[in-house]
């Protein structure tokens, strides 16, 4: 391991543009679970899989229960940025780190500081009135009761993507002009399973192509330096 890691700081040192491209992993070590994993909790209290409930149709059709899961399940608003978090800040401020790509919705990348960040997903800090556009935060999603209301009438909705909805362009646009453009790409806390979004590493073109997960991705082959272990382990013994 510790030879991976001081290969990894080698990689570091080289580069001057780097994206880092993470997923579900990074959020867990903040204690936020990774509602497909398989805790017996969602058969007990739900009649549909978090697939199925976190879809834009169950949205539409099924808004109040789509709510009671969110809230439950979706707003960790207590989570604090942990080791891998706080390390890509450093990064950043370090003038290596030029964008980070995530998966997640929990706004823990800015949290920590991170300014330049891609959310393919969205994030639970922001919700909208499908009425007339007015936001809100994700305070007012955690404190209302059933199904969230504007003012005006209209249904909130939060400002996440659902199954079966489309990826932001914009937001896909500035990730891919990150990842081509970038000497370095450093894949972290996830399977890449999630597709398109994890489509979007083919974009990279360099030879300085890292990945850090507890397990294999379909992707292992074609990198240049595999770790396996916990993401903010991993980025904790990284010397700038």
């Amino acid at each position: 391991m510790m030879s991976k890691i001081e290969k990894l700081n080698e990689m570091l040192k080289q580069s001057e543009n780097i994206v880092f491209f993470g997923g579900a992993g990074v959020s867990t070590e903040s204690g936020i679970p990774d509602f497909r994993s398989v805790d017996g909790l969602y058969n007990q209290k739900y009649d549909f899989p978090p697939e199925t409930i976190l879809s834009d149709g169950f949205f539409y059709g099924h808004t109040e229960e789509f709510y009671r899961f969110y809230r439950d399940k979706m707003l960790c608003l207590d989570a604090e940025p942990n080791a891998a978090h706080l390390k890509l800040v450093e990064l950043e401020k370090a003038g290596k780190l030029s964008a980070v790509v995530t998966q997640n919705i929990d706004g823990l990348h800015q949290k920590a500081g991170s300014e330049k960040v891609y959310e393919l997903h969205g994030s639970v800090h922001r919700n909208y009135c499908l009425k007339c556009g007015k936001m809100f935060d994700a305070e007012f999603i955690l404190h209302s009761e059933g199904i969230p209301h504007c003012g005006c009438g209209g249904t909130v909705k939060p400002d996440v993507v659902l199954y079966g909805e489309q990826l932001d362009d914009a937001v896909v646009t500035g990730a891919i002009r990150a990842i081509a453009s970038c000497d370095m790409l450093v894949i972290g806390g996830t399977s890449l399973a999630v597709y398109p979004a994890a489509g979007l590493i083919n974009y990279y073109r360099g030879d300085r192509l890292v990945i850090i997960n507890m397990s294999a991705t379909g992707a292992d082959s074609s990198a240049d330096l595999v770790i396996e272990g916990r993401i903010g382990e991993v980025l904790n013994n990284v010397q700038l």
